[in-house]
């Protein structure tokens, strides 16, 4: 969409973003205010009010009044009459970026903001409006540029210096977010917004007691903040406290109008109920991620109907696309034995999954025809398509993987107790056997301690190498490095300082080569590791494997192991961060009298 610059111009552009239609269509609520908040629109309103010979100054106070009543659809056709009279109107635009913003059209609401910015260069809203909408975009570059702008008008305003640290914070500029809040509170001290930000600049360093007591006083100054109450939720659920997370969550959900929060809030409850042991209630919540209004939202597209846990399969054609993370792609596959037998000998399945991942489904789920999915960014949004498929092809319906979960997954007990269900190459395996005859002398014992993502927000989830000393520490052992991605440093330190090395298989690469990893985890004599890609492929080959577990884990479904991978043992920590008792713990399990016993059943 770009800026009118002729009369006529304005009316198509600004009718093409009022009719733009989604097809399908974060954790921590950053309280940030809404699309042209309630203040923002009453000093709006003021201005609107000032300019006495405003022709269109009846349309734009009526297209005030719809927004604050949360009729974003009213309120943009107005702002769209008004346009038509005067194209180079600045509240016109701005009051159609705030009705785009509101009904998900990320796209045409930036460049809506972008035009009235440029025509009310002294409105400050508009600029943090702006930097609001980029910031839920995830450009917060360009965020933190527009809010030092508005705050550069407006020094110590709470909002404005809340929203910088932001996205500094998400920058991974921890003590400068902090910096830009200190003055803030102070200066406002009566504001809760700050707290809030700075609870989860806390919680993202993993410091779980002071952010709850920094949501405590959000709340104390303010009592009806949802966003705070949320995230005080999410805390006690890391600190194991999943009844009182709920009785948060739900607060929250009941104070929030704005669909996009809501369908984070319900996202993070399904994670809640699950942790409940209230399974089948916890996928119908988890369906909130597919919502159009929900900002991280993945669109799929695909011919056919979407499945709906109603539909009978039997004799049908289906397509399953994997999604989430890797990790996930693995760990829903558990289900896809369930969904062969449900299309019976006449029917269809498809499954489009990680490129990486091709080789070994196709092995391991010879009846069904598996291809490589494809994403792209599109208007604002992530789209998922199956390019693999004929262009002319007819399915009859189509499903994201997860949501398969409430019908053949509703309960620990449906989970089948199957000690594998992806199948490595046995050739492979043979050979990784004959090559860990060069590691040292022992056990061979594969070891994963990080994510390949360790950013602020997931480092909390992560110990630091030097905890896992006690374990290295056990005799007998011969450890095999499995941690992808850049891990020399940490090497290096458990060879100076600890005395132990960590054997590197040859001629693989860790992060790419999943069909040689997994039968790899096959020929090791035991997997340990933190959840991630995989560690999840060796349960899913039905490998030996120990995998350690923060309180609140979604995908234990509020058991004390993982139902995934029913062989699978599981190290809970006591509180998120706290690992030296779990990893202690695992020690001592790991140099039981005999040998260890390696698999759960």
């Amino acid at each position: 969409m770009t800026r009118p610059h002729r009369t006529g111009e304005t009316s198509a552009i600004a009718l093409a973003a009022a009719q733009t239609n989604l097809a399908n269509p974060g954790r921590a609520a950053d309280a940030m205010g809404a699309a042209g908040s309630h203040d923002a629109l009453r000093r709006l309103n003021a201005a609107i009010g000032e300019l006495k010979a405003l022709s269109v100054e009846p349309l734009l106070n009526r297209a005030v009044a719809a927004l604050e009543a949360e009729d974003h659809e009213t309120g943009g056709r107005l702002a769209i009459q008004a346009l038509e009279q005067d194209e180079r109107n600045g509240f016109a635009w701005y009051l159609l970026a705030i009705a785009r913003e509101r009904a998900g059209d990320f796209i045409n609401s930036i460049t809506c903001y972008e035009s009235a910015l440029a025509l009310l260069p002294n409105h400050a809203d508009v600029a943090n409006d702006l930097g609001r909408l980029a910031f839920r975009m995830g450009m917060k570059v360009e965020a933190e540029k527009l809010f030092r702008h508005f705050l550069a008008a407006k020094p110590n305003h709470p909002e404005g210096a809340n929203n910088l640290a932001c996205a500094i914070r998400d920058q991974d500029r921890a003590d400068e977010a902090i910096d830009v809040l200190r003055p803030a509170i102070e200066a406002n001290p009566g504001a809760a917004m700050p707290w809030n930000t700075l609870g989860t600049i806390v919680t993202e360093q993993g410091d779980l007691g002071t952010a709850h007591t920094f949501f405590d006083e959000a709340l104390r100054l303010q009592p009806a903040f949802p966003k705070a109450q949320y995230n005080r939720g999410n805390v006690r659920l890391s600190l194991g406290e999943p009844e009182g997370a709920l009785e948060d969550c739900d607060a929250a959900l009941a104070a929030t109008a704005a669909q996009d929060e809501r369908q984070m809030m319900r996202l993070s409850r399904a994670t809640i109920l699950m942790e409940l042991g209230r399974t089948a209630e916890g996928w119908e919540d988890y369906e909130a991620r597919l919502h159009p209004q929900f900002s991280d939202c993945t669109q799929f597209q695909a011919p056919g109907a979407p499945w709906t846990p109603q539909a009978d399969l039997a004799g049908r054609s289906l397509l399953v696309f994997g999604e989430q993370g890797l990790g996930d792609e693995v760990m829903f596959a558990n289900l896809i034995p369930d969904v062969i037998e449900a299309l019976g000998p006449q029917g269809r399945l498809t499954l489009a999954v990680e490129t990486r991942l091709v080789p070994l489904f196709q092995r391991s789920f010879p009846q069904a025809r598996v291809g490589a999915h494809a994403t792209y960014a599109v208007g604002g949004r992530t789209v998922r398509v199956a390019p693999f498929l004929a262009e002319d092809e007819a399915l009859d319906y189509w499903a994201p993987m997860g949501s398969l979960l409430r019908r053949f997954r509703p309960t620990v007990d449906s989970f089948p107790q199957r000690t594998g269900f992806l199948t490595p190459a046995p050739e492979r395996v043979a050979h990784w056997r004959e090559a860990l005859n060069e590691a040292p002398q022992g056990l061979k014992v594969g070891l994963l301690w990080k994510s390949g993502l360790m950013n602020g927000a997931r480092r909390r989830y992560f110990s630091a190498f030097e905890a896992w000393r006690e374990v290295l520490a056990v005799p007998g052992i011969s450890f095999v490095n499995l941690q992808y991605g850049d891990c020399a440093a940490e090497l290096e330190y458990a060879r100076q300082e600890m005395g132990i090395e960590i054997w590197t298989p040859p001629g693989v690469d860790l992060k790419q080569d999943l069909d040689e990893i997994a039968a790899l985890t096959c020929a090791l004599d035991l997997v340990v590791g933190f959840p991630n890609a995989t560690v999840n492929l060796a349960g899913a080959c039905g490998a030996s494997a120990w995998v350690t577990s923060a309180p609140g884990a979604w995908p234990r479904l509020g058991s004390d192991h993982y139902p995934w991978y029913p062989q699978m043992r599981v190290f809970t920590a006591r509180a998120l961060g706290d690992w030296s008792p779990m990893l202690a713990e695992m020690a001592e399990a790991l140099g039981q009298a005999g040998g260890p016993v390696l698999r759960r059943i």
